[in-house]
């Protein structure tokens, strides 16, 4: 298993992004801030990130236009284009926990949904 540059580079955005006087019941954005942490600092652990390099930007371009085809914008979903670039540059399947945001690039690549993992954190 893998992690594209540009996921660690959204981990990275994560903890920078919670929502300070959160409305919803229960939210403590510092117990957030560290869950976001955690997770950050586990796939920096356990990966080393596949870059976006030449072949992914050429393979860019066909993934734009598999996207249009299918009547969505890609301009609303830039980075999670690269990934699906690199995925298919690498020829790797990409596991994802939001398989909609694939949608149309069935036949450029395997897209594999999966549940997103409980990360404990001390309460």
């Amino acid at each position: 298993m893998a992690i594209t540059a540009i996921t660690l580079a959204e981990l990275s955005a994560g903890p920078h992004e919670v929502r300070h006087n959160d409305e919803r019941s229960g939210y403590d954005e510092h117990a957030e801030r560290a869950r976001r942490l955690d997770v950050l600092k586990r796939a920096e652990n356990e990966f080393d990130p596949v870059p976006f390099d030449a072949d992914a930007a050429r393979i860019y371009g066909r993934i734009c236009a598999a996207v249009i085809s299918a009547g969505r914008k890609p301009r609303r979903r830039v980075a999670d284009l690269m990934i699906a670039a690199i995925a298919v540059a690498e020829e790797l399947p990409l596991f994802t926990t939001n398989p909609d945001d694939f949608k149309g690039l069935d036949d450029l690549l395997t897209v594999v949904p999966v549940t997103r993992p409980k990360v404990p954190h001390e309460g």
